[in-house]
């Protein structure tokens, strides 16, 4: 077997509704994950003799068996101990933690499909999309790694033909790490005002009115910068920006070839998509 190498890609949500919380302690939502060309670099290679995971580029918090990369390599490993051989995995982090960008959950779904790949295993996508949820809530979708209307824990979806290549997107990632657990208890569940299935019928220009990240009241409340980041790109521009996920990032779109010059008493990272 030679190496293996892809390039986990992170996304954004348009729109984000908590819906309901469940008996089982998650929250059902309704939003569209639409990806993104901001990626982390994946590779697997034979070991020796025990499997590894190795992790360069962003520092990563929590010990290596956390990792959701490594959880996804066991969870292979105990599905099928007959084929899987030791292998050395070796992570590059690029994307943005703790920003909404699902970043660690697209690095464990595509460890999936690169052992799949790379062992012959054969396991349909649907598959696939099952052992992802056992990994995250948002795992499923960087299987399809497709625009989807989701809702459930995030993995019930159906496609939706959305394409944002004829703008200019321009993410801010400032250095706030906010939890996805805490976030979820500043918000409690709510009616959609908007119908997220329909979204690719409505003009991108006509978003500013209609979605909403029911997460953000609460996260700009214990951040008014990122509040303030917002305000800067919809200022200079933005036809729709909104955070992603429970935040931290911040994005906008822009007619394609603009962008806005922020400013912000927090150290942040810029990339424009």
């Amino acid at each position: 077997m030679a190496l293996m190498l892809c390039f986990p890609n992170c996304k954004i949500n348009l729109g984000l509704y908590i819906t309901n919380k469940r008996k089982d302690g998650y929250h059902d939502l309704a939003t569209v994950f639409y990806p993104l060309a901001l990626t982390d670099a994946l590779e697997i290679v034979p070991a020796e003799a025990e499997s590894g995971l190795h992790i360069t580029g962003l520092e990563v918090e929590g010990p290596s068996d956390k990792n959701l990369v490594w959880k996804a390599f066991r969870l292979i490993q105990a599905q099928y101990p007959d084929k899987v051989t030791p292998v050395d995995i070796h992570l590059l982090k690029a994307i943005p933690m703790g920003a909404g960008l699902g970043g660690g959950s697209a690095d464990g779904a595509f460890m999936l499909k690169l052992l799949n790949d790379y062992f012959g295993l054969n396991i349909p996508a649907a598959e696939l999309e099952q052992l992802a949820l056992h990994l995250g809530s948002d795992c499923p979708f960087f299987i399809r790694n497709t625009p989807q209307y989701a809702t459930g824990r995030g993995e019930v979806m159906t496609p939706v033909e959305l394409d944002l290549s004829g703008y200019t997107i321009q993410l801010i990632c400032p250095g706030v790490h906010v939890s996805t657990a805490a976030a979820f208890n500043m918000i409690s569940p709510a009616v959609p005002l908007f119908d997220l299935a329909g979204l690719p019928s409505i003009p991108v220009t006509e978003w500013k009115t209609m979605l909403h990240n029911r997460f953000e009241d609460a996260v700009f409340s214990l951040h008014p910068t990122l509040r303030d980041i917002k305000s800067q790109l919809y200022a200079q521009g933005a036809v729709y920006a909104s955070m992603s996920g429970s935040g931290s990032a911040i994005y906008g779109l822009f007619p394609k070839g603009n962008k806005a010059q922020i400013s912000s008493n927090l150290p942040f990272e810029e990339k424009i998509l």
